[in-house]
């Protein structure tokens, strides 16, 4: 590590010593990493070999909770909660920085992650991680949702990618129609009571003009009915188990090639083009997520950053770790490897990144424009209740939507005035 960072972390309590390096008969210190179970496991193994190869000095342990962000924030929080000090470094969603900050369970990197190092980043990646002027993360990489779609059965019935959501439905109906195959369905996306629920909804209440953080309003509502009356409710459009599909079982529909339309993260391409694992690979589109009539396309943001525990007895091994997952050869093997969207803004004209995900290019525009979940420490309390009230608003078909939608709206505005905000 460059002296200069290494002195910057020094002054931030990040190192326990004063600057100055060990030599190579230097303890062998062990950091512990808690993430998600990969979908990866092997660019993963490969990232760790390198960073262990740079630095013989530290071993780390990977640590894998899982691999839904609402299961994983509870185990960590958990864990930070109690000052568990065997946790180095955690893998933090875009939305939990602010809790993460404001409880003292991440340690400020402001100085060794300094203006410099996050222009290089998206922008909003960078807000993502700040908290009251303080930077408590490094993004590690962006999301944002897209649509998939099967090329073959669109062009096969002389259909374009959809710009709204009732042409979506409108196409799905006459491949459905056409196709006579009680296997198919039209759309998959997340249904499940978890965050993912929220992103999908914020999407479609955003595209209409509405704020999911206002429910009760007009927008809102009309979305919402659409979600429960034209995907979860209509005969065909959706799978009878939407209502528990998170990412996975949503992709593997796709995949297996039962779903004409899909919602997911930009990981999917990678995944939907693989020969040995999807039986659509060759025959898929992506594209920007429809809108309704006057509304613009909106797509959540998402992704994740490398935060620091306050309560590590190893971060200076812990910030080279970091350092080193954040990187732009790291960035680049993930996405090329695996198709997770860099971070780094400078990966979106790399030769190889491009070659591996040519969607890369058209889609920076979205990732720049994806639009933000609310920042709030206490964001995880207002996620409840959204999940709670949209899962039960799409997933009653005989819902009272506008009643329901200004409960939730109480409720939220109690939350945030609790948080001051």
């Amino acid at each position: 590590m460059d002296a200069r960072v290494m002195c910057a972390l020094a002054t931030t309590g990040l190192l326990l010593a004063a600057c100055g390096g060990g030599g190579p008969g230097e303890t062998v210190t062990g950091i512990t990493v808690v993430t998600w179970r990969p979908n990866s496991p092997g660019t993963w193994d490969r990232a760790i070999e390198m960073f262990e190869e740079a630095n013989p000095d530290v071993r780390v342990e990977l640590q894998t909770g899982p691999s839904s962000s609402t299961q994983l924030h509870d185990m960590l929080s958990q864990r930070l909660r109690n000052r568990d000090a065997s946790v180095d470094v955690f893998v933090m969603d875009v939305v939990w920085p602010p809790e993460f900050a404001a409880a003292g369970w991440a340690r400020p990197l402001d100085e060794a992650f300094g203006p410099e190092a996050r222009g290089r980043f998206f922008e909003g990646t960078v807000e993502a991680v700040t908290w009251e002027g303080s930077v408590y993360g490094v993004p590690f990489f962006l999301d944002a949702g897209v649509l998939y779609y099967r090329t073959d059965l669109l062009s096969r019935y002389g259909l374009q990618p959809p710009e709204t959501w009732g042409e979506m439905v409108r196409a799905a109906d006459s491949v459905l129609l056409g196709e006579d195959d009680p296997s198919l369905y039209g759309y998959s996306a997340q249904m499940a009571q978890y965050e993912g629920l929220v992103c999908d909804m914020l999407e479609l209440v955003g595209s209409a003009g509405g704020d999911l953080m206002q429910p009760g309003d007009e927008a809102a509502v009309r979305a919402l009915r659409f979600a429960r009356d034209s995907l979860v409710h209509l005969a065909g459009m959706t799978p009878p188990g939407i209502l528990t599909y998170k990412e996975q079982e949503s992709l593997e529909l796709f995949a297996s090639g039962g779903a004409v339309f899909h919602r997911n993260w930009p990981y999917a391409w990678a995944l939907c083009a693989d020969t040995a694992g999807s039986e659509i690979a060759g025959k898929v589109g992506i594209s920007s997520l429809p809108s309704f009539p006057g509304g613009e396309s909106v797509s959540a943001l998402g992704g994740w950053s490398f935060g620091i525990s306050a309560y590590s007895q190893h971060p200076e091994e812990a910030w080279r770790f970091v350092e080193h997952m954040t990187s732009p050869e790291v960035q680049r093997m993930f996405a090329v490897e695996v198709g997770k969207p860099p971070a780094r803004r400078a990966l979106y004209a790399d030769s190889a990144v491009l070659a591996a995900n040519p969607h890369f290019g058209p889609m920076e525009a979205v990732f720049e424009a994806a639009a933000p979940r609310p920042r709030s420490p206490l964001y995880p309390q207002i996620s409840h209740r959204l999940q709670s009230f949209l899962h039960e608003a799409v997933g009653d078909p005989d819902s009272r939507i506008p009643r329901m939608a200004r409960e939730a709206a109480a409720d939220i505005a109690e939350i945030l005035e609790r948080a001051g905000g």
